[in-house]
């Protein structure tokens, strides 16, 4: 059998050719190069169209640099491209019609709405799903307020914790807002009346950015800090869907959120549940619920979206040990899980993808054959 080849398809992240993920892809060329994988990355953008070739860059464990050559079309593709506001998306999406009979390790999910509209209809996850709304004016977020004292508005299709904010009603019924802007930025703490809500929001472009209104829940460690969970889940080289790794993320002083891009730091899953809900009993039973939850999101949004490989849930768990599902990203970084302390996971988070693409490429042989001498014998 010939070597399988495996591209990952990226996205520019400027006019420059400016690469967000380059480190990550030399680990997996190098890892890939144990297993017998070539690869190379490519965006849409690398394609010659009427040749059916890809001037991929490939990346050389020898001389330790990158070079550009031309190529076939990769037996398997893995996506790893993130929504930009940019003519590079456009084309991507031009790209993904265009070239959709490719086999896929992953096809793209839809956004924060559509995904918990589809998994608030399984009544298996709805108890999981903080209640959510979908913005049309402030008056749905004023609505929301009327039952929960705590609220986050997002973007239907941010990442990173951008353009979040955070509404909570103290007893008196005055708000507190806090928040990041597009960028990132920490958004200064503002305290206002409730009919001043209106004036505020009208700054968030909430209609034309399109949010969702989402109940909070408190996270606040001692120190005032919020805290949730990275779990990661992934096919393996048997093609199941497995439990990869958890971590626990501890945002930034002032942060409404935990990410780490946007200041927050790594601890492991046990670390941060021992502070957080102590008993050891209730902390093996919640990691084992939070796992079969994990498989469980993964296994039927395969279903509803076809192709997937790998996904990230971000979990919130309460004080009584509820496990409530924040969102779901289809294209997460492994790096909590090195800054948390975990090498081995963060290792092991970089080969799966890499076993599931050669099971996959085995698979789709043996079927391709099955196929010719049934044609060639008539049956």
């Amino acid at each position: 059998m010939t070597q399988p080849s495996l591209g990952i398809l990226t996205l520019y992240l400027n006019d420059s050719g400016a690469l967000e993920e380059r480190d990550f892809y030399r680990k997996m060329t190098e890892e890939g190069q144990k297993l017998g994988l070539q690869i190379f990355v490519f965006t849409p953008e690398d394609v010659h169209h009427k040749l059916q070739r890809i001037r991929g860059q490939f990346y050389d464990t020898n001389s330790k640099l990158w070079h550009r050559k031309w190529t076939r079309f990769p037996d398997m593709i893995f996506d790893r491209c993130r929504i930009q506001r940019s003519h590079r998306f456009d084309e991507l999406l031009k790209f993904r019609s265009r070239y959709n009979n490719q086999t896929f390790l992953n096809k793209p999910l839809r956004n924060k709405w559509t995904i918990y509209t589809v998994l608030s209809k399984d009544d298996r996850f709805r108890p999981y799903l903080p209640k959510t709304r979908y913005i049309n004016d402030v008056q749905d977020v004023r609505e929301m307020l009327r039952t929960h004292s705590l609220l986050y508005l997002k973007p239907i299709n941010g990442t990173g914790g951008r353009g979040i904010l955070r509404i909570e009603r103290d007893k008196s019924g005055m708000l507190h807002i806090q928040g990041r802007d597009q960028g990132r930025r920490i958004v200064q703490p503002v305290r206002m009346k409730p009919d001043k809500l209106s004036h505020y929001l009208a700054g968030w472009n909430l209609k034309t950015t399109r949010y969702i209104v989402q109940q909070g829940i408190q996270l606040k460690l001692r120190n005032g800090r919020v805290h949730d969970y990275r779990l990661l889940v992934q096919k393996d080289g048997s093609g199941q869907w497995t439990v990869t790794g958890c971590a626990g993320r501890v945002g930034a002083p002032g942060s409404i959120t935990a990410n780490l891009h946007g200041g927050g730091r790594a601890v492991k899953m046990d670390t941060l549940l021992r502070s957080w809900i102590g008993d050891e009993g209730r902390i093996a039973s919640i990691k084992d619920e939070v796992y079969r939850f994990g498989i469980s999101i993964a296994q039927y949004l395969e279903l509803c979206y076809d192709a997937l490989c790998e996904l990230a849930i971000d979990i919130a768990i309460d004080r009584r040990g509820r496990i409530w599902m924040i969102e779901v990203n289809p294209k997460p970084s492994r790096e909590v899980f090195i800054r948390a302390g975990e090498p081995d996971v963060y290792h092991k988070a970089i080969v799966r993808p890499l076993e599931y693409a050669i099971w996959k490429y085995k698979k789709k042989s043996k079927q391709d054959t099955r196929i010719e001498v049934n044609e060639q014998t008539g049956l």
